[in-house]
C-alpha cells in the first residue's frame, strides 16, 4: 500500500517556474514507477511524465518537453516534477500515481495508487 500527497501548486505568471513534490508513504516506494498526470476542466486526465524506480529512465509527453523535468530521491520516498517557462495550457490538477509493475509509463491504467492532486493556474 502506497499514500501519495502532492504538494507545491499555486498561482504562476505564464513563463514562470513550480517545482511539485509527492510525498510517499511505505517502504516499497523505490520499487514503483512514479508518473505525473494532469486535467484540466472539463478535460480528460492526460500523462506529463513518468520515472523508473531507480530514476534511470524518464518519459515525457510531448507537450512538455525541454520544460519539465522529473525527477525522485528515494531515500527521501519523494518524487518532484520541476515545471518551467509555464504556459497558460499547463494549468491543471495536477496528480502524482504510482505504477507496481511499470509496463507502461503514459497508460493511466497501469497506475496503481494515486494522490489527491495539487491545483496549478498558470496566468496570462
Amino acid at each position: 500500500q502506497v499514500q501519495l500527497v502532492e504538494s507545491g501548486g499555486g498561482l504562476v505568471q505564464a513563463g514562470g517556474s513550480l517545482r511539485l513534490s509527492c510525498a510517499a508513504s511505505g517502504r516499497t516506494f523505490s520499487s514503483y514507477t512514479m508518473g505525473w498526470f494532469r486535467q484540466a476542466p472539463g478535460k480528460e486526465r492526460e500523462f506529463v511524465a513518468a520515472i523508473s524506480w531507480g530514476g534511470g529512465r524518464t518519459s515525457y509527453a510531448d507537450s512538455v518537453k525541454g520544460r519539465f523535468t522529473i525527477s525522485r530521491d528515494n531515500a527521501k520516498n519523494t518524487v518532484y516534477l520541476q515545471m518551467n517557462s509555464l504556459k497558460p495550457e499547463d494549468a491543471a490538477v495536477y496528480y502524482c500515481a504510482a505504477d507496481a509493475f511499470g509496463s507502461s509509463y503514459s497508460r493511466i491504467a497501469s497506475y496503481d495508487y494515486w494522490g489527491q492532486g495539487t491545483q496549478v493556474t498558470v496566468s496570462s
